[in-house]
């Protein structure tokens, strides 16, 4: 199965995904946590090192190959990369991840649990300053159309105010490089389009179910009702 668990900057995916890793570990199940070992290795595993694994924890972008290189480079302040470029370079990204990892994974029938997706893509890119894409045209992208035509099983889409999500955001030290994703217009129009029929119908019409989630409340009742969620789907 197939999870990925999207929303605005500071709805409270991490925390979710989180918990949720933690449910598993709970369930006497083997939760690998991809961005550790990216972390470490500077690279992707082979999927044969994750065999005796129930779980797998994954985020977009990578931190590795041309993830490193969005993160490292591409949506630092002051940089100035083309929206068209943005979008490659996270489509390539996510191709890779997909063909490396995540297909191999499905394939062994492991429970995959990943931060974003070409979810993000689709609702981000579009409204970026200067962006001439529409939703089409990031749907169209080699990477992205790999990445649709296998869509996850399930898309939660983290639900928060854009003002909770500032909040949030505002007292994040680490959190400082993509300024546009955390302005409040942006997060308020991003926050809409999640929820908009015509974004959702990319997913829906590849057999994804899609779950809204309240995140708007404290950590301890966000974590519950995303557990009580995962049960539900699980």
């Amino acid at each position: 199965m197939y999870i990925v668990i999207d929303g605005i900057d500071g709805s409270g995916k991490s925390t979710v995904i989180k918990a949720w890793a933690d449910f598993f570990v709970n369930q006497n199940k083997k939760v690998f946590d991809l961005k550790n070992y990216w972390q470490k290795k500077h690279c992707h595993p082979n999927p044969g090192e994750l065999d005796d694994y129930d779980v797998v924890v994954s985020a977009e972008p990578t931190t590795v190959w041309a993830g490193a290189s969005i993160r490292q480079e591409m949506i630092l302040n002051g940089k100035n990369y083309t929206p068209t470029s943005m979008a490659d370079a996270y489509a390539l990204d996510r191709m890779v991840l997909l063909k490396r990892l995540i297909l191999p994974l499905r394939s062994k029938n492991k429970i995959i649990l990943q931060d974003r997706s070409v979810s993000t893509s689709i609702c981000y890119q579009p409204l970026q300053t200067n962006s001439n894409l529409k939703m089409d045209d990031i749907a169209a992208i080699e990477g992205n159309t790999y990445a649709l035509n296998n869509a996850p099983e399930h898309l939660v889409i983290a639900d928060v105010n854009a003002n909770e999500a500032i909040n949030r955001l505002s007292g994040r030290v680490e959190k400082q490089d993509l300024a546009i994703f955390e302005k409040k217009n942006f997060l308020e129009k991003a926050a809409h389009t999640f929820k908009s029929p015509d974004y959702q119908k990319y997913f829906t019409e590849r057999g994804t179910q899609i779950h809204l989630l309240d995140c708007n409340e404290k950590i301890d009742i966000m974590k519950q009702r995303g557990i009580e969620l995962l049960q539900s789907i699980i």
